[in-house]
């Protein structure tokens, strides 16, 4: 059987309206020119620039979801296929809309025993700065703020010392109705991709980022060439098993299936891993980390994409006589 017969009219859906936009256009068009080069009929469509009609019409047969951040990674753009009984790459609706929530994902895996910074939540319209300083003094200095469901280091702000926690605030208020101030862990940064489902999903090779002064910004994490990736982390056996291992489990703890990528801290004072977060529709760029890790493991970039198209599907299963639209 032929690619383009197993997988018959194929949608890359990217670009879309998050301020994740830019990204995503890069990750779209890389995974469409992968699936081509494969022989598989596979289309752009940007939601951003075509309405929901225009994705029923096209009736395809499975998407490829490449889009990130919110209407497109947070569980509504699921909801709508699921709707048109399209089966999709990634997470369903409930474990999309947690794995953008980082506050409910934290809660969730705090719920497991699984590590995770200590945190608080502040509302973005009606915090004072004494509760500021009082979270700075709680969580200590450094500390996290962030927009709980923004990704690719957009509304964050690392704050070093009390002078700086208004401005860091008030940044992270901009993109979203609560911010959350997190506990900073001093050590490496890890992520490990994470592909499959339940028993059956697998950690990749950990890729290890060493950004320039520890800062893996927007431009670092995108542009530069400055920032290094070492895949395989440089640990140990035994702990390089036992973070892969906390992946898979922090991955199945809020439902993710298909693929995704888990980011974590490792403290340097003890190395202890702690969970920040789990992004269910990953970058798939020229600098993403998925890529990366699979090519370590041995799968190409084309391969990889294949595999988690081969992957899609609908999250609630229909009755023997629905029919889809």
């Amino acid at each position: 059987m032929t690619m383009k017969n197993q997988f018959g009219k194929v949608g890359v859906l990217f670009g879309g309206r998050s301020a994740e936009r830019e990204v995503s256009l890069m990750s779209g068009k890389g995974v469409l020119q992968a699936l081509r080069a494969k022989g598989i009929d596979a289309h752009g469509f940007d939601p951003a620039e075509r309405s929901l009609g225009d994705l029923a019409a096209e009736k395809f047969d499975r998407v490829f979801i490449a889009l990130h951040g919110r209407y497109g990674e947070d569980g509504t753009l699921q909801g709508v296929l699921e709707q048109l009984g399209v089966p999709y790459t990634g997470s369903g609706v409930m474990a999309s809309s947690i794995g953008m929530d980082k506050v409910m994902t934290k809660r969730i895996w705090s719920s497991h025993d699984l590590p995770t910074p200590r945190f608080e939540v502040l509302d973005a319209a009606g915090t004072s700065a004494d509760d500021l300083r009082r979270v700075a003094a709680e969580l200590g200095l450094p500390l996290m703020l962030k927009a709980p469901h923004e990704g690719s280091t957009i509304g964050i702000s690392k704050v070093t010392a009390p002078a700086e926690l208004g401005d860091g605030f008030s940044l992270c208020a901009r993109y979203d109705d609560v911010v959350l101030a997190e506990e900073f862990i001093t050590g490496r940064e890890l992520t490990v991709p994470v592909l499959g489902a339940g028993r059956q999903a697998r950690a990749l090779p950990i890729v290890e980022i060493r950004a320039p002064q520890g800062n893996y910004d927007y431009e670092h994490k995108y542009f530069s060439d400055d920032t290094q990736y070492l895949c395989p982390a440089p640990l140990d056996a035994e702990l390089t098993q036992r973070i892969q291992s906390l992946a898979v489990r922090a991955f199945n703890a809020v439902g993710a299936a298909g693929w995704a990528r888990v980011d974590f801290m490792l403290r340097a004072s003890d190395n202890e891993p702690f969970l920040l977060e789990i992004n269910t529709s990953p970058g798939m760029t020229g600098h993403s980390l998925v890529p990366m890790a699979a090519k370590a493991a041995g799968v190409s970039y084309e391969d990889l994409c294949v595999e988690i198209l081969a992957s899609a599907d609908l999250d609630l299963k229909p009755t023997a006589d629905w029919k889809p639209v």
